[in-house]
């Protein structure tokens, strides 16, 4: 790729809210870009992942896709795992104070991390660091001295914290220290680019690089990225919402999650969750408008691509046969048993009591493989109260109609 296609790409999907901060980003990005071609050193780049949580989601790994699209062009990939912002929490996207965690939740929760990622980034080029490696170092006066670069205005400035002020809900101190912490990492990593969300735009842009200016390195770049909608297609994808695309589930399951996903939101899943380049890109969205490409046939090739992207090629053409033969051409059995729910029902008492399962923990197990299914919506929760009347379907194979 020359250069200006690089940048194209890689400021594919990005958002910044102001067009001047977008193109000096940019003009910055191309400027390294030519030096780190001439003199033959690679980028520096990181984005860091607080484990709040053991499992992560599609909407996650956005910024894991990025940072593997610079580590295709021959850069410096780190995968920084938040071992000691997490003990915080970042405030940027919350309208209440985030619940502090334990070291050894943390800790627990950042087993899986790296390894959930490398479903994505190439192992062997990505290097792997824990920000407690250094912050835990800090000394109250290190602390004094950063702090020293910021004012009380920058931060009630922000609009999570300024409604909170407003409408008397505390604002806690600590929650101040995350940005001058995540500005600590990347003048630690000596980065020239930081990836993040939107909801890192004040982190990145605002406190990181004014510490590292500070600090006497040269600011890094922020690849600010737009988020991911869930499934809903209207807000921030999210587990708590129910609305998320799960990274630990089959590949089946991953496709029909994606094309149950509105067709308005199809722009954002191409430029955020696809290999795709910006052109190829553009054609599609020029052949939907012309009427040569299907809306539906569009999102059936994102969600195919989506679902190679976490699998592989054949595993996404065979979920997406398994859609079609299912959902488009109703390939079910036209003759199934059925089943009399009964009030207060657990999706556990379903299968047992509907001879789809030998046993309990057969069941167990079954949803926790995403296998279990009603009206093709997986059911993720076996204790839950079964949600109603349907087509309950195990496997591939098994099928019961629910009734009321």
């Amino acid at each position: 790729m020359k250069i200006e296609e690089q940048v194209a790409t890689l400021m594919q999907g990005t958002e910044y809210g102001d067009e001047t901060l977008k193109q000096a980003m940019e003009d910055e990005l191309l400027e390294r870009l030519a030096k780190a071609e001439k003199v033959g050193r690679p980028l520096r780049v990181y984005a860091g992942f607080d484990p709040r949580t053991s499992d992560l989601h599609i909407g996650h790994t956005i910024p894991m896709n990025k940072l593997r699209q610079f580590q295709d062009m021959g850069h410096e990939v780190v995968f920084m795992i938040g071992t000691y912002t997490s003990l915080i929490g970042d405030p940027s996207d919350k309208d209440k104070l985030r619940p502090q965690l334990s070291a050894d939740e943390v800790a627990e929760n950042a087993k899986t991390y790296a390894e959930q990622a490398f479903r994505i980034l190439d192992k062997t080029k990505t290097e792997v660091r824990y920000n407690s490696e250094w912050l835990s170092e800090l000394s109250f006066g290190d602390l004094i001295h950063l702090a020293s670069n910021f004012t009380v205005q920058q931060f009630m400035r922000r609009e999570n914290f300024r409604k909170r002020w407003d409408e008397g809900d505390p604002v806690y101190l600590h929650e101040t220290f995350y940005s001058i912490m995540q500005g600590y990492d990347a003048h630690i990593l000596k980065a020239d680019v930081q990836v993040g969300g939107t909801d890192q735009l004040f982190n990145i842009v605002t406190a990181g690089r004014k510490l590292m200016s500070a600090l006497g390195d040269r600011p890094n770049i922020g690849v600010i990225l737009g988020l991911l909608p869930g499934t809903d297609g209207e807000v921030k994808m999210s587990k708590s919402l129910g609305n998320h695309i799960p990274l630990n589930t089959d590949a089946s399951d991953m496709f029909g999650k994606v094309m149950s996903v509105p067709d308005k939101a199809m722009g954002k899943y191409m430029r955020l969750a696809t290999r795709w380049t910006s052109s190829e890109i553009a054609k599609r969205e020029a052949d939907v408008e012309s009427g040569a490409l299907h809306p539906r046939d569009a999102k059936m090739q994102i969600a195919e691509e989506i679902t190679a992207f976490y699998y592989d090629a054949q595993a996404a053409e065979d979920a997406r046969e398994a859609f079609v033969r299912v959902f488009q051409q109703g390939d079910m059995p036209e003759e199934m048993p059925s089943y009399s729910l009964n009030a207060g029902q657990s999706v556990l008492d379903v299968l047992v009591g509907a001879k789809l399962v030998k046993s309990k923990s057969e069941a167990r197990r079954l949803v926790e493989q995403n296998g279990v299914r009603l009206d093709g919506e997986t059911l993720e929760d076996a204790n839950a109260a079964f949600p109603g009347p349907g087509v309950l379907q195990v496997g591939k194979r098994r099928f019961v109609r629910v009734e009321a």
